[in-house]
């Protein structure tokens, strides 16, 4: 990679825009960068790795202050950097993220960070991307360094290297990981480790599960659990020897049971003979009892009596029911004419006493007095009529009247409403006028941000397809190129051959086509798998078909690169989103013109509409009023008309509220009397049937043998009661029959003959052979389930131990490669971690590079010597493998670099940042980089070890590098001639080149 122009703006030191010519700087192969301390020396390089990566170098990249302090509030940031990488000459454009001002307001808004890479083609610079991602791949891909790597190979920071020198171990393993790649390495140690803490938890997982089943053996069979064996190996038998102590003392306590048993049943069988006799004792005994008390029983007697008195009063029933129904029917009419006598007594013209029924001959009075005033009254009700339809329509002409006044205040408002509604609608008609004319204008703007919008979105796909295209154009010539060197081999094989295939067409006699020769001594003879002409013919088919396909997806390449340079252009500059939401708020404007027209429109429509609801509004006041006055002229002629009616109705109603409620009144009257008339002639009548039902009722009862009717009626019984006595009586015949024939029974004869039992000695041996059998029983359940619990455990023990086995022996080989890999086990003899062992690899390349231009610069005294030991002060167990010291060949003695002076310190930090930029650089994959940076530490060096240190430093430009000095030393502007000068200023730093 070559550098071949910088330009920063508004960049750490530097306020304005500064330029750094590097093709100026590199034709003489060595140039300087010198300024005072603080003037931005670091700042270029930072800027070049800013350009590259979008970060800087070491800490000042955590405090995100790239943005000069020293620039105007609205300069925006920026690093351009020109460079060629494989052969490819790119700009690449980068700014930070910064706060500017907001354009409208106060206070700042955040610009995000961008870039631009470009590629020169023969047409001009052709964007690649502009995407962060993508660039960062692309510099990944092209550069083959990271920025921690480009640091270390392309800028070599001296002062890190002398810390490099005198740091431990662990120090140097962390710097070495960050420029090689050794990640694999450390995340292989780590998976080991976590691997082998894996199987030691399964491992111990397995193991508890052992040591739980173990428990719950020893539970079972009720032993202690410290007599189990330690060995696992030894659990097995030991549970199984358990089972089988249980098992034959469970079969013990089987035979115990069934003698027990045995017993039980015995025992039960004399009980229930025992409860059998007790209970047929009893039965004799209640039997007896109960024969004497229905022996004894009066009640038998009575029965007979009560039914001889029902059938007697079965012929008085009939004449008592008549007696009484008419009785209820006289006390029903007696209170239902009472309490139509209480509703009129005070309408009768002399009301009777209190207590005694007005005759009715007054009632039939009051009925015709009440009918002929409510017929003479009924002559009146056309004018009640009349009156009400008058009053009807007053109240009908009042609402008119209410509603004409109201339709009149409406239109008065509207009068006064519509000529300022009219005046704002002029005035907005007048703005979606202005509107609708930007149309055409917003129109152009809408299909402009359109044509951009497809260009951005054009582009984003054919740079994923130029992509595509790069990386096949790649493919296609790395093929080529492989195809090529195979024909070149094959070319220069059968040239090596060429004699032998010579050798092969000679023939006897025939002069030799090379020295003209009939004769042929010792002819040539073809090495195995020498090509031939055939071969070298295939070789170059090959090449040139692959060599076609390239030329092919170069020119496709060509092509997609100027589609997507001619859709950028198109877009101009903008991306897919920004496009879009230009596009978008084109189209929000464009149908605002739109709305524009239509609310022209409606608006001209509504003031057209308004001028005539302002007719309308005053036609309706002049109707209103015309109404309204005819409305109150017929209101005036009703209302005296009312008036007269009202005055003879008035004194024909008298005090009710109207002639129709007079009328009413009578009629209701009239009713309520008549009504009452009639309740006491029902009166009457049934009083008189409810005294000859009840002589008739008396003299049946003297006739069937009852002294009164309250006798009868005691007597009388329900045919449901007469069946319930006679009931009673067979039940009594048929128990005292049942209770004879049980005390015939022969074995209740027996039974109270016999000797009474114990029954609770019976019951007491019954029960002591019960508990005692369950007991037994109980232990022999208890054993049989324990010795099957403890066989099941023995197999589960057996299981859990085949598992435990295989994991033990995986736990021990995890571990044993984990440890080793840690460089703490015993096969580890020189206690190295893996991931230091490479770097320990890594680090010897690194001496053995360092150690070419050591020699050089320190006059053949100090060399580079790497050390498998711990360095002083490392404690770890692992940490050997990164030792470093400096051999002295003037004392033969070697050296911990912390003894060197500075100027020494300076020469062998130099010598190990080139060496180790060419370790790193062949790593990542052979990079080239044709611009080198040496920054500080030359003021320590004296006169002829500076000389020396330039000597080496001039050997770099071997093959076209240029090496570029950062240092304010003043000797050295001297030595080198071609320089950048950063000054600093109150205003920012400027460079100027010479």
């Amino acid at each position: 990679m070559r550098l071949h122009r910088l330009t920063v703006t508004a960049f750490g030191p530097f306020a304005g825009t500064e330029q750094v010519d590097f093709d100026a700087l590199s034709d003489a192969g060595l140039f300087l960068i010198h300024g005072q301390t603080g003037a931005g020396k670091t700042s270029v390089l930072d800027a070049v790795c800013f350009a590259l990566y979008g970060r800087v170098p070491g800490l000042r990249d955590q405090a995100k202050t790239l943005r000069s302090n020293h620039a105007p509030p609205d300069r925006a940031p920026e690093a351009v950097l020109e460079a060629t990488v494989r052969g490819r000459r790119l700009r690449v454009t980068r700014s930070p993220a910064w706060e500017r001002p907001k354009r409208r307001g106060e206070g700042t808004t955040t610009e995000q960070a961008r870039v631009v890479v470009e590629e020169r083609l023969p047409g001009g610079w052709s964007a690649l991307t502009t995407r962060l991602d993508e660039a960062g791949q692309l510099i990944d891909h092209l550069v083959g360094l990271s920025l921690d790597q480009f640091c270390q190979v392309a800028l070599l920071p001296q002062g890190e290297f002398a810390r490099f020198l005198r740091s431990g171990a662990e120090e140097r393993r962390r710097a070495l990981e960050k420029i090689f790649a050794t990640q694999v390495f450390t995340r292989a140690e780590d998976w080991l480790a976590e691997h082998a803490r894996v199987r030691r938890r399964a491992v111990e997982r397995a193991e508890d599960d052992v040591r739980s089943t173990v428990r719950a053996v020893a539970e079972q069979a009720a032993a202690d659990h410290a007599s189990a064996p330690e060995e696992l190996a030894e659990l097995h038998p030991w549970s199984r020897g358990l089972a089988k102590a249980v098992r034959e003392a469970a079969l013990d306590a089987a035979s115990a049971a069934e003698r027990a048993d045995a017993e039980r049943t015995r025992a039960r069988a004399a009980l229930a003979e025992g409860e059998r006799l007790l209970g047929l004792r009893s039965r004799h005994a209640e039997a007896a009892r109960r024969r004497a008390e229905l022996a004894a029983d009066d009640g038998r007697a009575l029965l007979d009596e009560r039914l001889r008195a029902a059938e007697r009063a079965a012929g008085v029933v009939p004449l008592l029911r008549a007696a009484d129904d008419r009785g209820a029917r006289l006390e029903k009419s007696r209170l239902t004419a009472r309490d139509r006598l209480d509703l009129v007594r005070g309408l009768l013209a002399e009301p009777p006493p209190a207590n005694a029924p007005p005759s009715e001959g007054a009632l039939a009075e009051a009925e015709r007095v009440r009918r002929d005033e409510a017929a003479r009254l009924e002559q009146l009700r056309g004018e009640a009529e009349r009156l009400e339809e008058v009053t009807a329509e007053l109240s009908g002409l009042t609402a008119d009247i209410t509603g004409r006044e109201a339709d009149r205040g409406e239109a008065l408002r509207l009068l006064a409403e519509l000529p300022a509604e009219r005046d704002r609608l002029r005035a907005e008609l007048a703005a979606a006028r202005a509107a609708a004319e930007a149309a055409p204008a917003a129109r152009a703007e809408h299909d402009a941000a359109e044509r951009r919008r497809a260009g951005a979105v054009r582009a984003e796909r054919l740079a994923a397809e130029l992509a595509e295209a790069e990386t096949a154009e790649r493919a296609a010539t790395d093929r080529a190129q492989e195809l090529r060197d195979a024909l070149l081999d094959v070319r220069q094989r059968r040239l090596d051959g060429m004699a032998a295939e010579l050798a092969g067409a000679l023939a006897a006699g025939a002069p030799c086509p090379v020295c003209g020769s009939a004769e042929h001594p010792a002819p040539a003879r073809p090495r195995d798998g020498a090509p031939d002409a055939a071969a070298e013919r295939a070789a170059t088919e090959r090449y040139e078909a692959a060599d076609t396909e390239r030329r092919r997806a170069e020119n496709r390449t060509v092509r997609l690169r100027e589609q997507h340079a001619a859709a950028r252009a198109e877009a101009e500059g903008r991306e897919p989103a920004a496009a879009a939401e230009e596009l978008r708020l084109r189209v929000e404007q464009l149908r605002a013109a739109a709305r524009g027209a239509d609310d022209a429109a409606r608006l001209e429509r509504r003031l057209a509409e308004l001028d005539g609801e302002l007719d309308a509004a005053r036609e309706a006041d002049r109707a209103a009023e015309a109404a309204a006055t005819r409305l109150r002229a017929r209101h005036a002629h009703l209302a005296a008309e009312a008036e007269r009616l009202r005055a003879r109705l008035d004194a024909a109603r008298g005090a009710d509220p109207t002639l129709s409620a007079r009328v009413d009144r009578l009629g209701q009257e009239a009713e309520l009397i008549a009504a009452a008339l009639a309740a006491v002639r029902d009166w009457a009548a049934d009083e008189r049937e409810a005294e000859g039902a009840l002589a008739a009722a008396r003299a049946g009862a003297r006739a069937a043998g009852f002294e009164d009717l309250p006798a009868a009626r005691a007597a009388a019984l329900s045919d449901a009661e007469r069946g319930e006595l006679g009931r009673r009586a067979r039940a009594h015949d048929d128990e005292l029959a049942a209770v004879t024939a049980e005390l015939e029974l022969p074995e209740l004869i027996a039974a109270a003959a016999a000797e009474p039992p114990d029954p609770a000695a019976l019951r007491s041996a019954a029960e002591t052979a019960e508990s005692g059998y369950r007991r037994i029983d109980r232990d022999a359940v208890r054993l049989v389930a324990s010795a099957d619990r403890l066989d099941e455990l023995a197999d589960e023990l057996a299981a859990r131990l085949d598992r435990w086995r295989p994991l033990a022996r995986a736990h021990a080989v995890a571990d044993g490669l984990a440890r080793l890999a840690a460089g703490t086990s015993g096969d580890n003899q020189r206690h190295m971690r893996l991931s230091a062992y490479v770097l320990a690899a890594r680090l010897e390349q690194v001496v053995a590079a360092a150690n070419e231009r050591l020699g050089h610069m320190s006059g053949g005294r100090y060399a580079f010597r790497h050390s498998l030991g711990r360095a002083a002060g490392d404690r770890s167990r692992s940490g050997g493998g990164l030792g470093l010291l400096v051999s002295d060949a003037w004392t033969g003695h070697d050296r911990d670099p912390a003894t060197l002076s500075g100027g020494e310190t300076f020469i062998c930090s130099l010598a190990l940042a080139l060496g180790l930029g060419d370790v790193a650089a062949a790593e990542a994959g052979g990079t080239e980089i044709a611009t080198l940076f040496v920054d500080e530490g030359f003021g320590s060096l004296d006169e002829a070890t500076l000389d020396e240190v330039m000597d080496v430093l001039d050997g770099l430009r071997d093959g076209g590098r240029a090496v570029g000095i950062v240092s304010h030393v003043p000797d050295l502007r001297g030595r080198i001639t071609t320089q950048l000068h950063i000054r600093k200023g109150a205003r920012g730093s400027t460079v100027r080149a010479g």
